[in-house]
């Protein structure tokens, strides 16, 4: 096992988390990831309600004694204020142990976590960001870089320059997301600095990913060219798997459509009856650029462990070369 800040703090084994997926990322999916040693988050936004989301919580407790957390997305199409805050409210009142915030700044929620005695990880793209919630008393950054799936951010910055400035500029742990599917994402992240990583495409492709199998199996297929960005023009791209959706999204964008338009093919009410039905046609999939290392589905705990001893071997590698 490795480790690090991120597992002493969190009481983990391995430093890794599971970012949390809307839709996907249900008591289920978390329990499975909790169960192999790493971080997994409930996603509020899945549910309609804060009692709909304390019930998944509380059932995620039936399948699992390990550590868990929750996500909490303030995005603007998402809702944010007083929804964002209930969900909250409910997190601390049921303790799990950590939060991932993302979205906008997480201020305003940061006294209701810390009172519940959640350890809070902002996710951003950016370093302006992520000082801005440092200062507002976050825990921990998760610093997303230019291949990640869902929102990149508009600076177009890779993980391998993100990274690295982070942890020279940050006082707090630093986890790394973005383009990370095998051991060596993960080894290289460790490199640089980072106390863990954060992974959403490849736990999608795992055995018990709640995704539907016949989208599940079109990540198999992604190659680094077979992703792209939509929702541009609106200052909160999202990097998705090419798809007839997201080609009518672009020509959407490239007409000036706005948001109230664009969310008839990106709306959540869309997208979880496309989950559902498991048409990976009919609605943009987050897909980061990370799929391309991806070619079978497995068990959670077989790609953690993969991950983890594939890293020690890497290292161990690297600590036998000779410099001439």
């Amino acid at each position: 096992m490795f480790k690090t800040r991120l597992t002493e703090m969190l009481g983990i084994p391995h430093p890794i988390m599971m970012g949390g997926m809307q839709w996907l990322s249900t008591a289920e999916f978390v329990a499975a990831a909790a169960n192999a040693g790493v971080m997994a988050f409930l996603t509020a936004e899945t549910f309609l309600t804060a009692d709909e989301f304390r019930e998944e919580i509380r059932k995620t407790r039936r399948l699992t004694d390990k550590p868990f957390g929750v996500n909490i997305s303030m995005l603007p199409e998402l809702g944010r204020g007083e929804r964002s805050l209930g969900f909250a409210k409910v997190a601390a009142e049921e303790r799990v142990t950590a939060a991932e915030t993302a979205g906008n700044d997480p201020a305003f929620l940061v006294p209701v976590l810390k009172d519940g005695g959640i350890k809070i990880f902002h996710k951003v793209p950016t370093l302006r960001f992520a000082k801005k919630a440092v200062a507002s008393g976050v825990d921990g950054i998760i610093i997303v870089g230019f291949e990640c799936g869902g929102h990149p951010g508009m600076d177009d910055v890779p993980l391998s320059i993100m990274l690295p400035r982070a942890v020279d500029e940050l006082s707090v742990p630093i986890i790394a997301a973005g383009g990370i599917a095998d051991a060596r994402g993960f080894a290289a992240a460790l490199c640089y600095g980072a106390s863990g990583v954060l992974i959403g495409t490849r736990f999608v492709a795992t055995s018990e990913s709640t995704m539907h199998e016949t989208m599940k199996r079109r990540y198999l297929e992604v190659t680094e060219r077979d992703t792209t960005l939509i929702m541009r023009t609106l200052n909160n791209p999202m990097r998705c798997m090419k798809n007839r959706a997201t080609g009518q999204a672009l020509e959407m964008e490239a007409r000036g459509a706005g948001l109230l338009e664009l969310l008839t093919i990106v709306g959540g009410k869309i997208g979880r009856e496309m989950y559902a039905k498991g048409d990976p046609e009919g609605v943009p999939i987050a897909c980061g650029l990370a799929a391309s290392l991806i070619h079978e589905i497995k068990p959670i705990a077989a790609v953690v462990n993969e991950i983890i001893s594939g890293a020690h071997a890497i290292l161990s590698r690297i600590r036998t070369l000779e410099v001439a």
